[in-house]
């Protein structure tokens, strides 16, 4: 028996001893593997809001294989960073690129600012859709020109894999997208059953990779949508290890209310919740923003998990549409333009946008005047010219009273038109970049000044966002430290969204990283000429592979397709 547990001994000796050996076989073998890229000369701004450091990063296979020194060391392409520094490429918690991807998946406007990663998905996503959604959308994508062959997600995935990306982008399933799906595009509520059909499709979204449930609560038909209704399908995405996330039913008068709507949907649907586009929303609510803060640190202290993130301007960007009263989009756009046609219903919507009864968002109460509006994108050419006017320019052009200019633009561009709102205050923006839990978005579509979308006229944020923070908000104001504005660039929104494997420089982390100068990076795009790329960016890499180096783009596609954690594979 002694002797047999002997032998036994030996052998676990043995084995032990060979795997150990066959280990630092590997190790020595994975050591005299050539790095794809080392970056030399760097100040590692890592992503943790630690400060700096310097050090050589090496790249492997498309991720981050050592950082530390690596003098000697075999690879096949060396970057200089000479002092500059390198971070993790950046995330955009609101991109909007879904559908503009397809139209040029290089994505200039978003590469040049650093920008590796998207989350889009606003209310509306790429899918869900039906045949009767893309007729009612059909404007949009022709305006795009594009061919929406899919009709789920996996469906939608699986184009733009094949259609090739250069930034990795990952979706939320849109709650207006599955009301739309069951309900259309009415005014009201779902029976029981109906509910159940909708909580179907945020599973099946959950299953082909979406990142959680979103709102848009602004935008018709959201609106008719009731809080039992979120929760019911915020649930469903949390058992997928989703997240909410949500453009308010009001960033204005009502704020306060909206905000404890989307924690009791965060508290009741037991998931994360995370606030786009923070903002104090009209000129009556300047100076809000304290109050804002303290209500959310609230619902955190108390246990809800909620974030929220901010483009940092003082405008606005969103459909031209939202100014009419939600009760004028029942049945969708075509019924919209058909009231704002009737002289009667017209008046009924001009006594609704001048009334100060604060019962819906009321975008007409919140601008300075219709001098704070400025049109931005239009789908008939014969309204191209208008890009870039006020709307009190376009009602002196065509000798009207404001709100009729509004109503006709609205008519004769088919409730297309998108514009840009100034009606923000700079302390509110500033207050709200400076809290620990506030990412950053872009909301704006990946856009280029050549090509289709250079035709556009879209609000400066769409290529300037991250470069102007780190222009105005660190350089020049310091609101933020160089630190922690990357750490919301990259480990915050990546611990929202849930991306393990991304948002830090660390050994065995997605090698998405970008190398530039602090003293000189800057945003050039303006209101008055938005479709001007951002400057600074010496090299941003993706997956390990460069789509900008030495500052000019190189066309790779290297992004993937960012699933959820309820993604299933068959």
């Amino acid at each position: 028996m002694r002797a047999a547990a002997t032998l036994l001994s030996m052998l676990i000796l043995c084995g032990t001893l060979f795997g150990q050996a066959a280990a630092n076989t590997a190790e020595v073998a994975g050591q005299a593997m050539p790095f794809d890229v080392v970056i030399v000369n760097a100040h590692i701004v890592d992503g943790t809001g630690s400060p700096w450091y310097s050090g050589q990063v090496g790249i492997r296979a498309g991720r981050i294989a050592a950082i530390g020194n690596l003098e000697g060391a075999p690879r096949r392409q060396t970057i200089d960073a000479k002092g500059k520094v390198v971070a993790p490429g950046f995330i955009d918690m609101l991109g909007q690129s879904e559908l503009s991807i397809l139209v040029d998946p290089r994505l200039p406007s978003k590469i040049y600012q650093g920008i590796t990663t998207e989350i889009t998905g606003e209310g509306n996503s790429a899918a869900p859709v039906n045949a009767t959604m893309i007729a009612n959308d059909r404007a949009g994508y022709e305006h795009l020109k594009i061919n929406p062959d899919w009709t789920t997600f996996r469906e939608y995935f699986a184009r733009l894999e094949r259609h090739g990306m250069g930034i990795n982008l990952g979706s939320y399933v849109g709650a207006t997208s599955v009301r739309r799906m069951v309900l259309g595009d009415a005014d009201v509520q779902p029976s029981g059953s109906q509910l159940a059909q909708m909580q179907a499709l945020v599973r099946q979204a959950m299953k082909d990779g979406a990142m959680g449930v979103s709102t848009a609560l602004q935008y018709s038909p959201a609106p008719y949508a009731r809080t039992d209704e979120l929760i019911a399908l915020a649930g469903e995405a949390a058992k997928y290890g989703g997240i909410y996330a949500t453009h308010m039913r009001s960033e204005g008068d009502a704020e306060p209310a909206a905000i404890d709507e989307a924690v009791r949907i965060g508290r009741e649907g037991h998931i994360p919740v995370e606030i786009w586009h923070l903002k104090a929303a009209g000129k009556a609510n300047w100076g809000q923003m304290p109050q804002i803060v303290a209500q959310i640190d609230a619902a955190r202290a108390s246990g809800v998990d909620i974030g929220a993130n901010t483009y940092a301007y003082t405008a606005w960007f969103n459909t031209f549409s939202a100014f009419i009263p939600p009760w004028a989009h029942d049945g969708g756009d075509a019924k919209l333009i058909e009231r704002l046609k009737d002289p009667a219903t017209r008046t009924r919507i001009r006594n609704d946008m001048l009334s100060t009864s604060g019962n819906w968002d009321n975008e007409w109460q919140e601008v300075p005047g219709p001098e704070a509006i400025l049109i931005a994108v239009v789908q008939n050419p014969e309204l191209v010219p208008l890009q870039g006017k006020r709307l009190s320019e376009v009602a002196a052009l065509w000798h009207e009273d404001p709100i009729d200019a509004l109503c006709d633009l609205l008519i004769k561009d088919k409730a297309f038109t998108e514009v840009a709102v100034f009606a923000m205050s700079e302390p509110d923006v500033v207050l709200a970049l400076k809290q620990p839990w506030v990412s950053f978005d872009n909301d704006s579509q990946g856009t280029s000044p050549d090509g289709l979308l250079g035709q556009e006229h879209p609000h400066p944020r769409a290529y300037g966002t991250f470069p102007r923070v780190l222009r105005k908000y660190v350089r020049e104001e310091h609101a933020l430290t160089l630190e922690d504005a990357i750490r919301k660039f990259t480990a915050l929104p990546a611990q929202r969204m849930r991306l393990i494997d991304r948002g830090v420089l660390k050994q065995g982390m997605w090698a998405d990283v970008v190398i530039f100068d602090p003293a000189t990076i800057r945003d050039v795009a303006t209101y008055e000429q938005p479709n001007q790329l951002s400057q600074g960016m010496d090299y941003v890499l993706v997956n390990g592979v460069p789509v900008i180096a030495e500052g000019h783009m190189t066309g790779a596609l290297p992004g993937k397709v960012l699933r959820g954690p309820g993604y299933a594979a068959h």
